[in-house]
């Protein structure tokens, strides 16, 4: 959970969307994406955890990206 944590962290700073989606939506982001991100591209690089880090990274910010868009349409 941790490790989602800090991959959902660095995916909201890079995505500038993490301070709006709060401490747990960014842990949620960092799992979700980490499946999301190693089912897509596989589990190359170096792994925490049993994530890898890149892909997880990169699925997180693709869900950020989703979820703020989500949010942004219903406000």
């Amino acid at each position: 959970m941790l490790v989602g944590a800090v991959i959902g962290a660095i995916a909201g700073g890079i995505t500038s969307q993490g301070k709006s989606m709060g401490c747990a939506a960014n842990i949620i982001a960092g799992l979700v994406g980490s499946s999301l991100g190693q089912a897509l591209l596989g589990d190359w690089g170096p792994q925490v955890a049993g994530m890898a880090i890149i892909p997880s990274i990169i699925g997180a910010v693709i869900i950020v990206w989703i979820v703020a868009f989500i949010i942004s349409k219903s406000n």
